[in-house]
């Protein structure tokens, strides 16, 4: 196995282990299983030996740009392996990029051409769909935090001292149900899509704007398309962006804005903001111009803060969110991009994949997740994602139609559907209801299972 020097710059394990630290250890129990060897430290302090495989140097409290390019900016590391870190286009990583979790736009380096990974010489990669149920399942919290608005604490504190009355005391504590409400969601991917699914189990009606070629596979799978983001967010009691920065041209990245004036006029009037994807996104003195008018009733802010150390001077894309503070503190929470990195699985899940793909890109040239150019010598392997996350591929109807079980089983339960429809034409709902809905829900359980769900992708 070739000899490289990897850098961990983010962590990978979130619980505490042992010694109270953040738990590393099934990450580096993984690496180890592959042939490598795991250092709490810098390659410049910790030499790697010669002939022993890939060396991981894990220094997971990286922040600052200076920090970042003393450290790496000499080419001493080969690839890296980052989450939430900005990596600027002064480090250097010749064999290439892992990010953990979706969207690269955090992916700096010049070695790839930045974060869209256009132009460099070395692959850059990322693990979507790892962190997208978990970041949807905060969108989702967000919202319930806020709509419907049932005070438990307060109601608790009541029934808890014997100072409530049901028959008496309830209609002071009216709630309005999410059923019904219209739920934009802005972008088409991993998390955006898991975001639409919840919405939709709560009954909202589900708006979603995507690129135009979406749009067959959003209608299929019972959503509304928007055509534009304006149209998404018209009339809409909450708005979720799910969308990457973009490419980067002369004025910055090309969805820097996006959720600006025209998007924030078109909601209904005292709706929820969830930005969970990049703080850059919304225009934030529209934002507060849309605060201050009541168009926006809270908006709940997830994005990157860093402080320096040594001057605590603040910067990253949270920092302008901040300017809102002085008047409209009650109408917002501001999260240090929290989201999508605070469970341990996830995260674990996330980099063993990472450390992987980089292992896999170092000794076979083989990529998987590309994000932006092939570079030459390399191979595309591919997507790899968690099962029902983004699109099916022909690799795994390939595999299906190679599993005799499973594919006759879902044969069996189509075929079952089918008698059961001509029953009911045939017979009337009574003596076909029972057969047919059971056929009904079985073949809908195991498309679920078999991760049949979506649109095709032919990457992969």
């Amino acid at each position: 196995m070739t000899d490289a020097k990897i850098l961990i710059c983010d962590l990978v394990g979130l619980a505490p282990g042992p010694d109270g630290r953040p738990d590393a250890s099934a990450v580096r129990a993984h690496i180890e299983k592959r042939g490598g060897a795991f250092h709490e430290g810098s390659a410049r302090d910790l030499p790697a030996p010669s002939g022993q495989g890939p060396q991981f140097y894990y220094l997971p409290m990286l922040s600052t740009e200076a920090e970042l390019l003393a450290e790496a900016g000499d080419g001493t590391y080969d690839a890296v392996i980052a989450a939430a870190t900005f990596l600027p286009a002064g480090t250097r990583f010749a064999k290439g990029g892992v990010r953990i979790g979706a969207g690269t736009g955090n992916m700096g380096s010049a070695s790839w051409g930045g974060g869209d990974g256009k132009g460099g010489t070395a692959p850059l990669m990322n693990t979507p769909g790892i962190n997208a149920r978990a970041t949807a399942q905060m969108v989702m919290k967000a919202l319930l935090r806020l709509r419907p608005d049932l005070p438990f604490d307060r109601l608790n504190a009541l029934v808890s001292a014997g100072d409530f009355d049901t028959g008496r005391d309830l209609v002071r504590f009216p709630t309005a149900k999410l059923e019904g409400r219209v739920f934009a969601v802005i972008g088409y991917g991993n998390i955006g899509r898991e975001v639409a699914k919840l919405a939709r189990a709560f009954g909202m009606e589900v708006r979603i704007h995507a690129r135009p070629r979406h749009r067959v596979w959003i209608e299929s799978e019972g959503f509304t398309y928007a055509a534009t983001p304006a149209e998404a967010a018209r009339g809409a009691d909450a708005l979720s962006v799910h969308l990457g920065l973009g490419p980067m041209g002369p004025a910055g990245p090309a969805n820097a804005g996006l959720i600006g004036a025209e998007v924030l006029g078109a909601l209904a009037r005292g709706a929820v903001l969830i930005n969970f994807d990049r703080g850059e996104l919304v225009d934030v003195p529209a934002l507060g111009r849309a605060l201050a008018a009541g168009t926006v009733g809270h908006a709940v802010i997830d994005a990157d803060l860093f402080r320096d150390a040594e001057t605590g001077a603040l910067s990253g894309p949270m920092q302008p969110y901040l300017a809102l503070l002085p008047d409209h503190a009650e109408k917002l929470t501001l999260l240090p991009h929290a989201a999508a990195d605070t469970d341990h699985p996830t995260r674990v899940a996330g980099a063993i994949q990472a450390v992987d793909q980089i292992l896999d890109a170092i000794d076979r040239h083989e990529i998987r997740n590309l994000k932006g150019d092939l570079p030459e010598g390399y191979r595309d392997a591919g997507s790899t994602r968690p099962s029902g996350m983004g699109g099916v591929t022909a690799r795994q109807l390939a595999a299906l139609q190679a599993d005799a079980t499973r594919f006759a089983a879902l044969q069996t339960q189509a075929r079952a559907l089918v008698a059961g429809l001509d029953a009911l034409a045939d017979q009337g709902p009574e003596p076909a209801g029972e057969a047919l809905m059971l056929a009904a829900n079985r073949l809908a359980a195991l498309l679920r299972e078999t991760g049949l769900e979506g649109p095709f992708s032919d990457r992969g």
